[in-house]
């Protein structure tokens, strides 16, 4: 069978790639997916399973870091166009081990930007690399302004660190090679899938089971949210629609503290589960090092450019996330 596009997604059993995933594997039977996730801790395969009886649809599993994997994938499958979402995401873990996101971030990256230059005519309009980032890269902001696409890139952990590396590898493959790329960086996202390490999931986890929910330092730090299906369209939109060569914000204008955040979950929280004051789960625990005090995109340019924008409100993306995870984690107690 003949398919208009060969697209490797990497990632696609993660938070992000599996929704993704669904949609581009349901929504375009003209394109023929190939999914690389190594499967690790983050990663969750029963979220995708139900895929594997579709036409247009191969799961593979392997490490984008191995060179020779990714030579294979990229020969016996013809891929003209990747996603790119891989990678080890969360801050934490970088501070603790950050070889491994020096390994999958950046050498993971490479890997797969050479196999496109090998393998992809140099004028080709045909073939694209587009890389999912994070506002991570830009740093922190203090009490006002946003991220734009020209903010310079201040990475201040091993995290955002590895993530800047994969976007100037990026970029100079394009200027070296020639080689057709979009980057977007996309605030913090939010919904069902999400591993229970992270903010939301842990907080609804722990309440859920009586523990303690802990706030770095004050709890001041302010992050900007985005629903996951509306990152998916922008991914979609941007894939379609985007320019080579540019890149583009992502991010719904949602900012709030962190401790503001918690509250908000625990309110919901009681009264869907009938609890009594949950807040007083709330433990304040040493701040993170070197942790960034304020993430907010400006995303007009998207937003004006290639007609997107957000559609989800925050507080009902999170009541759908929240009844998510009641569903799930409910009935395991």
């Amino acid at each position: 069978m003949k398919f208009d596009k060969y697209i490797l997604i990497t990632g696609g059993a993660g938070f992000i790639g599996s929704h993704l995933l669904r949609k581009f594997v349901i929504n375009y039977k003209n394109y023929f997916i190939v999914n690389v996730d190594n499967l690790t801790y983050a990663s969750n395969y029963n979220s995708i399973e139900d895929l594997e009886s579709s036409l247009n649809y191969k799961f593979i599993k392997g490490d984008i870091s191995d060179r020779i994997f990714i030579q294979n994938i990229f020969s016996n499958y013809k891929i003209d166009y990747v996603i790119h979402l891989a990678a080890e995401s969360h801050v934490d873990n970088s501070i603790e081990n950050p070889l491994v996101f020096v390994k999958t971030n950046i050498l993971g990256t490479i890997n797969l930007l050479d196999q496109a230059r090998l393998n992809w005519p140099k004028d080709s309009s045909k073939h694209l690399f587009y890389a999912i980032s994070t506002d991570e890269v830009f740093g922190s902001l203090g009490k006002t302004g946003n991220f734009h696409e020209g903010s310079p890139y201040q990475p201040k952990s091993p995290y955002s660190a590895s993530k800047a590396s994969a976007d100037h590898f990026i970029r100079a493959y394009g200027n070296t090679y020639n080689l057709p790329y979009i980057i977007s960086n996309c605030s913090n996202n939010y919904g069902p899938n999400q591993h229970l390490e992270k903010l939301i999931p842990l907080t609804i986890n722990n309440i859920v089971n009586n523990k303690h929910v802990p706030i770095y330092g004050d709890g001041k730090a302010v992050r900007d949210w985005i629903f996951v299906m509306d990152h998916v369209d922008a991914i979609d939109t941007i894939f379609h629609h985007g320019n080579v060569g540019e890149n583009y914000n992502v991010g719904s204008n949602k900012e709030i503290k962190n401790i503001d955040l918690v509250k908000l979950i625990c309110s919901i929280l009681d009264k869907r589960l009938k609890l009594n004051n949950s807040e007083l789960l709330i433990k304040y625990v040493q701040d993170r090092p070197g942790h960034d005090l304020r993430y907010a995109i400006d995303a007009s340019k998207i937003m004006n450019e290639l007609n997107w924008k957000p559609r989800t409100k925050f507080n009902k993306g999170l009541e759908i996330t929240i009844d998510w995870y009641i569903k799930k984690l409910v009935t395991k107690i």
